[in-house]
């Protein structure tokens, strides 16, 4: 049974209440990237499913008190998706929605890649490769201040080409840390083609095995199923976890999913109007 059925069975609400709100983190997401500074849209509206379902079903945070040591811990590695991030901080309620229109003007907290002056923002990311190690050390800080919150990063599939994620992989499994959980955005392209065109990583979930980790594969547009994996890790004791969560670049939009031209894109007006109504028609979503 899918996450989806469970969600439909038990309380179909809750799936209902997951889809709006991914739906409107791509709505934000849109206006951001119609703005002068553009956005890098495509990456985002692959992992919108992914941060709804961290955010409004898994992690232990609280916009109240975005800095309690029990909380959570949440990184997003691709850091260049951050206008993702940031529509979803808002949704949650870290700042106010509002804030999102100055995303990428000057004066703004909103930046290009997210900084700690965001709330909810743990670390700068985007510099690809990191992310993992830095969860690593997120999860090893908590084991020795005795604490049992988890800790999550967003990797991209073409940043697995750098060889610093492979080594943290090594260096969570030879520590056991089984309190931190990997989530992949598998969507297949990165700024200049598909990722098995330029550095093959197929078949995927063996190889993670292989570093001794516990490995699912789920569909990336199914946030009620990703909720009730991720909300199970860690799946084996003593493995660190990773979720391949499969996508399409640009997911929503007829005109750019799938495409490697969504990577990075200012919407014209024209183009603006059209991914609104797509989004608010789920008909036509492709």
């Amino acid at each position: 049974m899918t996450g989806t059925q469970l969600l439909e069975r038990e309380a179909p609400e809750a799936l209902e209440h997951l889809e709006a709100i991914a739906a409107r983190i791509r709505s934000h997401v849109v206006d951001m990237c119609a703005g002068p500074e553009g956005g890098h849209l495509g990456g985002a509206f692959s992992c919108a499913d992914v941060l709804t379902a961290l955010y409004f079903s898994v992690l232990n945070v609280d916009p109240e008190r975005p800095e309690d040591p029990d909380r959570d811990r949440f990184l997003l590695s691709k850091g260049h998706a951050a206008v993702g991030l940031y529509a979803t901080l808002a949704e949650r309620g870290f700042f106010p929605v509002a804030e999102l229109a100055g995303y990428g003007r000057p004066g703004s907290r909103l930046m290009g890649h997210p900084v700690r002056a965001v709330p909810g923002v743990e670390l700068p990311t985007g510099s690809l490769g990191h992310g993992l190690a830095l969860a690593c050390g997120f999860a090893l800080a908590n084991r020795y201040a005795g604490r049992c919150a988890r800790s999550f990063v967003l990797l991209g599939d073409g940043e697995l080409q750098e060889g610093s994620v492979w080594e943290a992989a090594i260096a969570a499994a030879s520590l056991r840390l089984d309190r931190l959980v990997a989530i992949v955005d598998r969507n297949g392209l990165q700024l200049t083609g598909a990722t098995e065109g330029i550095a093959p990583m197929e078949p995927l979930a063996e190889r993670w095995s292989s570093f001794g980790w516990a490995v699912r594969d789920v569909d990336g547009h199914d946030p009620a199923a990703l909720a009730h994996h991720l909300g199970a890790a860690p799946w084996e004791p003593g493995k660190p976890s990773v979720l391949i969560a499969r996508t399409v670049k640009g997911h929503g939009l007829p005109f750019l999913a799938g495409r490697s031209s969504s990577h990075y894109v200012t919407l014209s007006p024209r183009n603006h109007a059209r991914a609104l109504s797509a989004l608010r028609r789920p008909e036509v979503l492709g």
